[in-house]
């Protein structure tokens, strides 16, 4: 007995000392906790218990490979814990051990027979490992346990019914699918799903009248569609033109109202026709006062025939309301009101702002702008024309412009804000902003609170332009916790979904956590990152104070003079900023110990901070670079940036085969990329002057190099290379840049070829001039001064509202081509609105 009781008492107080731990990480004490929990553990190291706790503190830290294997020693000693099993199902469920979580389901229904969770989760596990048959079984054998009266309609029984017809129509059982979904038809809640699915399936079917009768029912719902009518076209299947214009005449008739039955015939209606569809589509959108109207046509820019016929017809319509307030002069009728030339001229704008002439789209928005001074849509175009000509600062002024006729409209906000960011102006963008964010703080810490990414990889993208490459990473690590967090937050839903039995929307959500990081805004960030890191690696920072006085020992008098005005303004300008935070700090310092004890409760503890003068001081930027850069490979390896940027990577580091990797994968989605030449060349450079390479790694790399150079020398793959892409200034661009690497003595040859601008070049843009006007700065030609100044005035005359292309006018803009130049990138020229 002294025995057994000696036993009961042991295990009790070593399992108390691993519940002291959990109340202690509970409190935030998590040094405490882990040592009472491994004192408990060393003292018995068979208490399931413990095992448990321990588990639990390792998931607490986000150590989830680490809790997994507490769970299973603990499970070792009690194999029928009913909440150690619910507790692994769920970590794996979260790391997506999708065949460990359908062992771990099995047991737990084994256990637990009658509960709803247990069938659900192992359906569930079924169907994401695709073995449908088994997961349809699994949920017809629990469908059948539930008492719902056929007359009944209840959410839950729903769910799981629509639940059950996903699972048949991924496992492409159509006609199943069908006969489910009519014979449940009337315990379904949502409707319009019901009918979404049976015309789905019925043209899968090939039972194309009925499917024809469904997409017309649904179209009565919803006239607006567009998948309505691709549906219906399917199932009409017209043999000519007439007819399936005829299937749109009917239903503009029965819904005079809507647009889509109007809008889609001109997708695929040409020539005369097209004429008279798009006059009338034209001609309604105008005199009521459309704005969206250029944006839902802008999908037809890519056809030139009709291009001009849109042209054609808007021009018209412009000189005629100019002369008689009519459409056409020919005319007798109702005259049109005065807004209707203005919306005639502010399409216009957007019309020959996307066919790349600013001149004339600056004029027609002038024009509008003179009739009609107080509509903020006038101004929202006139920055965005000024931002495709490459103009930020501009386009910042008129957006604020904009901003300034409604402070209460938070997308025009957002929109100044974003325009700001992208000339750099990134206090005013922060400023703009805390209108609208919450009072106490600062705007960049709500904003990153509310996990606010469009604004911190503009702000990344300014900061790096700056060269202010800490604060750049301080965001671009924001971001990147951001994803981790949403991915962390999936957690709590694996319970909550199969509780409240939204099956399809839980089983949306895991597969959208997989390919989370394929979201633009993580690329962007990533990229950024990667970009930053590399460029630390090639020129490490060194201390300001003596690279600043080196500098100053360089410079004249009258230099001198205006450097030491410039920071004089700056410190000014920062002791008013540094008021202005004083204040805000007072009323921070009430929020910072509430702050400080809600991120000590976090179940992951509190964070690293983030130190920008840290950051940008890493002593391996490279391998800094790499976890950025795994998601990328992992997720978005289509794209042939990511598998350029691993080869930025790699060739820093001297990792031959993963060179290869890189410009292999590139090569296979695009064998004539520019960027791509470029490492090509240099690639096969840096393989001929290491000799020292091991024997197997030098056949690997000659065997795979023959492949792609044919037994060229580099010259000649450089000269066949721009031979090939003599109309592309990009092309032309990286063969330039190419030729100066392998050669130094042809530098004049180089820059000529690069500098090229023929009326035959198809890509004269904005954009590709501003990628030359940067390489003549940057080095990449060597000195050239007289070339890149020749070559900037060229440029200017050509796009004369360019920023970048400017000649220097005053104090302000004395180092207009060394600054601005690198305020335009691929992002800011986009036609994104």
């Amino acid at each position: 007995m002294d025995c057994c009781g000696w036993t009961v008492t042991s295990l009790v107080w070593e399992e108390t000392l691993a519940m002291k731990g959990l109340t202690l990480n509970c409190l935030g004490k998590k040094e405490e906790a882990y040592e009472f929990v491994r004192k408990g553990l060393r003292n018995d190291v068979k208490s399931h218990v413990c095992w448990h706790v321990y588990g639990l503190l390792q998931r607490s830290d986000k150590k989830y490979d680490e809790a997994i294997k507490c769970y299973r020693n603990a499970l070792k000693l009690d194999k029928d814990n009913l909440q150690i099993l619910r507790d692994l199902s769920l970590l794996q469920i979260q790391m997506r051990d999708l065949e460990g979580y359908r062992e771990t389901r099995y047991q737990l229904l084994q256990l637990r027979p009658t509960q709803r969770a247990s069938w659900i989760g192992y359906a569930i596990a079924y169907h994401l490992l695709k073995d449908y048959d088994m997961a349809l079984k699994l949920l017809e054998e629990f469908r059948k346990t539930q008492q719902i009266p056929p007359n009944k309609i209840d959410y839950e029984y729903s769910e799981l019914i629509l639940y059950q017809n996903q699972v048949m129509r991924e496992a492409d059982l159509f006609q199943e699918s069908l006969e489910h979904i009519e014979t449940y038809e009337k315990q379904i809640c949502d409707k319009l799903i019901v009918e979404e699915i049976k015309g789905e399936m019925l043209l899968k079917l090939g039972r194309l009248k009925e499917a024809g009768e469904v997409y017309k029912e649904l179209i009565e719902r919803n006239a607006e569609n567009w998948y309505y009518y691709e549906g219906l076209e399917k199932a009409l299947q017209p043999s000519t033109l007439e007819e399936r214009l005829q299937i749109y005449e009917e239903v503009s008739k029965r819904h005079p109202r809507a647009v889509s039955p109007r809008r889609l015939p001109l997708n695929f209606v040409s020539g005369e026709k097209f004429r008279e569809l798009m006059d009338k589509f034209l001609r309604v959108n105008f005199s009521k006062g459309c704005p969206p109207l250029f944006t839902t046509l802008k999908s037809l820019y890519y056809n030139p025939e009709k291009v001009s016929t849109i042209q054609e017809l808007v021009t018209g319509y412009e000189a005629s309301l100019k002369t008689c307030d009519l459409f056409s002069t020919c005319e007798n009728g109702e005259k049109e009101p005065p807004t209707t030339l203005l919306w005639v001229r502010y399409f216009l704008a957007q019309h020959f702002d996307k066919l790349g002439q600013c001149s004339l789209a600056l004029d027609y928005i002038n024009a509008a702008i003179a009739s009609t001074p107080t509509l903020i849509e006038l101004f929202y175009l006139k920055a965005k024309i000024y931002k495709h000509v490459g103009n930020l600062k501009e386009a910042a002024k008129w957006m604020d412009e904009a901003q300034s006729l409604d402070t209460a409209d938070r997308f025009i906000n957002s929109k100044c804000a974003k325009y700001m960011l992208r000339a750099n102006m990134v206090k005013d963008a922060e400023e703009m902003c805390s209108k609208f964010t919450r009072e106490g703080t600062s705007a960049m810490e709500n904003l990153n609170e509310m996990q606010c990414m469009w604004f911190q990889t503009e702000c990344a993208a300014a900061y790096q332009r700056l060269g202010k490459y800490g604060d750049a990473l301080k965001k671009c690590h924001e971001v990147e916790r951001h994803f981790f967090e949403i991915t962390d937050d999936q957690f709590d839903f694996h319970t909550y979904c199969m509780r409240k039995m939204t099956l399809r929307a839980y089983v949306d959500l895991l597969r959208l956590e997989d390919v989370l990081r394929k979201h633009a805004f993580y690329f962007k960030a990533a990229r950024s990152a990667i970009e930053i890191y590399l460029k630390l690696h090639d020129n490490p920072l060194t201390n300001e104070s003596k690279e600043q006085e080196v500098n100053s020992e360089n410079l004249s008098a009258k230099e001198l003079k205006k450097m030491l005005s410039k920071q004089r303004r700056a410190q000014k300008k920062a002791k008013l900023e540094e008021e202005r935070k004083h204040a805000e700090r007072e009323r921070q310092q009430k929020n910072q110990k509430k702050k400080r004890d809600e991120e000590e409760e976090e179940t992951s503890g509190p964070r690293e901070e983030l130190v920008p003068e840290k950051l940008e001081r890493v002593e391996n930027p490279l391998e800094e670079a790499i976890k950025f850069l795994i998601p990328l490979k992992n997720l978005i390896g289509d794209d042939i940036e990511t598998h350029l940027l691993a080869f930025e990577i790699y060739f820093r580091k001297g990792k031959f085969l993963l060179m290869l990797q890189s410009v292999k994968r590139a090569f296979a989605i695009n064998s004539n990329n520019p960027w791509l030449h470029e490492c090509l060349i240099k690639f096969s450079k840096a393989v001929s002057d290491h000799s020292n390479l091991p024997e197997i790694v030098s056949k690997v790399l000659t065997q795979e190099m023959q492949k792609i150079f044919v037994n060229k020398n580099l010259e000649s793959f450089n000269e066949e290379f721009l031979k090939h892409n003599a109309t592309s200034i990009q092309h032309q661009l990286s063969g330039a840049k190419m030729m100066y690497f392998l050669d130094k003595s042809r530098q004049e040859k180089a820059i000529a070829v690069a500098t090229r601008l023929d009326k035959n070049m198809r890509d004269k843009n904005v954009k590709t001039l501003t990628k030359v006007f940067e390489a003549l700065l940057d080095g990449s030609f060597g000195s050239c001064h007289t070339q890149c100044e020749e070559y900037q005035a060229a440029c200017h005359k050509l796009f004369p509202f360019t920023s970048a292309f400017m000649p220097a006018t005053n104090e302000d803009d004395s180092s207009i081509a060394s600054v601005n130049h690198t305020a335009i990138n691929h992002d800011l020229l986009s036609n994104e609105i």
